[in-house]
């Protein structure tokens, strides 16, 4: 099986890294870290202009599996707010929001990733 540069998984990827560092700047403008804010926005800038590149790349076909890994990233990132919550009333203090979500953004995302590597190594 031949592994295509551009794929609808790792535009899916690259969303979802756009979502956790969404996620992330609140925690950064509350603590003040003006420093690793602009460095998280540039980093942001870089990886949705990766995103859009390799969108335009896809095939028509690969175009069309990306709403639905989409939702898929959805449901992961909702899962992940799930483990997060509890894991967070189980075994720590209160949190503030801001790494709460920081937190459920991060393990939505991996989850995300690895079903999509589960998925491809049962093909």
């Amino acid at each position: 099986m031949q592994l295509s540069a551009y794929s609808s998984e790792r535009v899916s990827v690259a969303i979802g890294l756009c979502v956790v560092m969404l996620a992330a700047l609140p925690r950064y403008m509350a603590g003040g870290h003006e420093t690793r804010q602009t460095l998280l926005v540039m980093a942001l800038v870089l990886v949705a202009g990766a995103a859009i590149f390799q969108w335009k790349m896809l095939s028509q076909s690969a175009r069309q599996t990306l709403p639905g890994l989409i939702k898929r990233l959805i449901v992961m990132i909702v899962a992940g707010a799930i483990v997060m919550g509890a894991w967070h009333a189980i075994f720590t203090d209160w949190i503030s929001w801001q790494v709460f979500i920081s937190h459920a953004a991060t393990c939505g995302l991996l989850l995300h990733a690895v079903s999509l590597w589960w998925t491809a190594r049962e093909m």
